[in-house]
């Protein structure tokens, strides 16, 4: 089974175990809002509407925060899962928030726009390492000049036990949150397509990239939050 079919098949209930998956929900897609909104707001203070770009944005999770946080946003997503777009656009149709939905992969070009922010979240680990810096470079040129680049991400462990203890930690506490041994197993079902990068990596590439102000705002565990900045004048 391919990633996009793995994460087809659940996308009618997979935001119902997202609180449980990642148990640090609220502190990690908050963040990824923080780091997003100014370039937004900037915009929408100049008089005009903020545009924003999700990579892999599987049912609309990250837009609709984004969305709740700075109303008169616009949203481009994709996906290269039909099924998870679909849910997505009916989420954001129910809210009456403008977006269009773009089924690709991450490998694909990206559509064609100046963005004020490329947002991802739980995505780009799915790509080998070669792949993430093709997308942090092709994410970085798609910014308009101040827009934000921000990955909230699953990542890897600098060393094999500490990357042992990620998944330790992990285990013990989506447990304790209440995923059972079927929630469980789905879940490491589809993390067999997973190839995490450390933060530290990752933010290397984003230099490399030509970003600035490159920083990790976040992080729990295996969960963390990062990004980078187009400068004003390149």
């Amino acid at each position: 089974m391919s990633v996009t079919d793995a994460f087809d098949a659940v996308a009618g209930r997979y935001d119902q175990a997202r609180r449980r998956l990642v148990p640090c929900f609220d502190a990690f897609y908050g963040t990824a809002v923080e780091v997003a909104a100014p370039p937004l707001r900037a915009a929408l203070a100049a008089g005009r509407t903020p545009e924003v770009l999700d990579l892999g944005a599987g049912t609309g999770l990250l837009s609709l925060l984004l969305a709740a946080a700075v109303p008169g946003i616009r949203l481009t997503l994709v996906d290269g899962a039909p099924g998870m777009l679909a849910v997505a656009a009916g989420h954001l149709t129910e809210r009456a928030v403008p977006h269009r939905t773009v089924h690709a992969d991450l490998a694909d070009p990206l559509p064609a726009g100046r963005y004020d922010a490329v947002v991802t979240a739980l995505a780009v680990h799915h790509l080998d390492d070669d792949g993430k810096r093709s997308l942090y470079r092709r994410s970085a040129q798609a910014l308009a000049p101040g827009g934000v680049l921000v990955n909230a991400e699953q990542v890897a462990g600098p060393t094999p036990t500490l990357d042992r203890r990620y998944d330790e930690v992990w285990t013990a506490r989506i447990t304790e949150l209440g995923s059972d041994a079927e929630e469980i197993a789905g879940a490491r079902e589809r993390m067999r397509h997973d190839r995490p990068a450390t933060v530290t990596d990752q933010c290397r590439w984003l230099d490399e990239a030509g970003l600035v102000d490159v920083d990790c705002f976040f992080k729990e565990w295996r969960f963390a939050v990062f990004g980078g900045r187009r400068p004003h004048s390149d």
